[in-house]
């Protein structure tokens, strides 16, 4: 079965990439197998012993390539773990075809147990940020900080450019995209795509265009991929309309672990405006907003990122020294917000 037949499909199958994705210079990458899951793991060691673990999760038809840059910076901070979701990178699908934001969350958590490497400082882009939000708010006792990048949280009215991306939840929506876009050549397909997640795709550079041009290839080899990507949108959609203790928005507020909310005025997929509800959503949290950022600040600004997760782990620092971070109430220390031009 090709990536262009049934992209809908019921059952796929379950086999590993026939090619492996880009390593970057310093990393590594594992593969960690649980019960009904296989788990691809890319690794950037801490420049020396004895710093805290860092755990990153990736956005919809992204992989644990996106952190790359933002690992690089981290070296000296965290020891860094980036995770494939089931389905998305070197991961295969999951036994139990469950993409919801909870199977996700699931999966994180039981790697999570199995690796003891937790309480860790949790990372999330997009539908990464969603599934690190019901990961902190069910086990707290994983979670040190939670630093979220453009999360997709509910919008009651979500902006028109990331509706076509919604309608990848719908029944058949995925194998009607392939079929209209069967004449776009690859290169073409990734420059929609860094268009659609960069403030300003310009500031791609021709290396790293040419190195998402090759993962592109390399996804549209996987049989898989448009199942792993259909499904796990009509997760998101279908977060959004849980209500109870199970809604996003419920969720945030149970967060204990200081945040750090990350957006960029040119989303096209989620709006920066939605900062402000998130901010008084976790009762611990900090805002950066980015000017010329898109959906994806880590890889546009890593170095701005970089910085402002420097200064939570600072101040988780110093607030773990005093030991009280189990105390803390509404937003102290933490309700700042501020604007900066990349």
């Amino acid at each position: 079965m090709s990536s262009t037949e049934s992209p809908d499909a019921h059952a796929v199958p379950v086999v590993p990439p026939a090619r492996s994705a880009r390593v970057g210079a310093g990393e590594a990458v594992r593969t960690v197998r649980l019960p009904g899951l296989t788990l691809s793991v890319r690794s950037r060691p801490a420049a020396r012993q004895g710093l805290p673990p860092a755990l990153y999760l990736h956005g919809l038809g992204g992989s644990s390539l996106n952190w790359s840059e933002l690992m690089e910076r981290l070296t000296d901070r965290v020891d860094s773990e980036a995770l494939d979701l089931p389905g998305f990178g070197d991961s295969p699908p999951p036994d139990d075809g469950d993409y919801s934001i909870t199977g996700h969350a699931r999966a994180v958590i039981r790697f999570l147990d199995a690796s003891d490497r937790g309480p860790v400082h949790l990372l999330g882009n997009s539908m990464g940020g969603s599934i690190a939000t019901r990961v902190a708010a069910v086990r707290p006792d994983l979670v040190r900080t939670l630093t979220l990048i453009s999360p997709a949280l509910p919008e009651l009215r979500p902006q028109r450019t990331a509706i076509p991306t919604g309608l990848l939840a719908l029944p058949g929506a995925a194998r009607l995209f392939v079929r209209m876009t069967r004449d776009w050549t690859i290169e073409y397909r990734t420059r929609q795509v860094l268009a659609l997640n960069y403030g300003d795709p310009a500031r791609v550079s021709p290396q790293s265009l040419a190195a998402a041009v090759a993962e592109q290839e390399r996804r549209a080899e996987l049989p898989y991929f448009w199942d792993a990507m259909a499904r796990s949108a009509r997760g998101i959609v279908d977060s959004y309309t849980l209500g109870g203790q199970h809604s996003l928005w419920r969720q945030a507020e149970r967060v204990l672990a200081p945040t750090l909310l990350v957006y960029g005025m040119r989303d096209l997929l989620v709006s920066h405006r939605m900062g402000l509800r998130a901010g008084r959503a976790f009762r611990d949290s900090r805002l950066l907003t980015l000017v010329d950022a898109g959906h994806v600040a880590m890889m546009e600004f890593p170095e701005m990122v970089a910085g402002a997760f420097g200064g939570l782990l600072d101040d988780y620092d110093d607030y773990d020294d005093h030991d009280d971070h189990d105390d803390r109430d509404g937003h102290d220390g933490y309700d700042g917000s501020g604007a900066a031009r990349g």
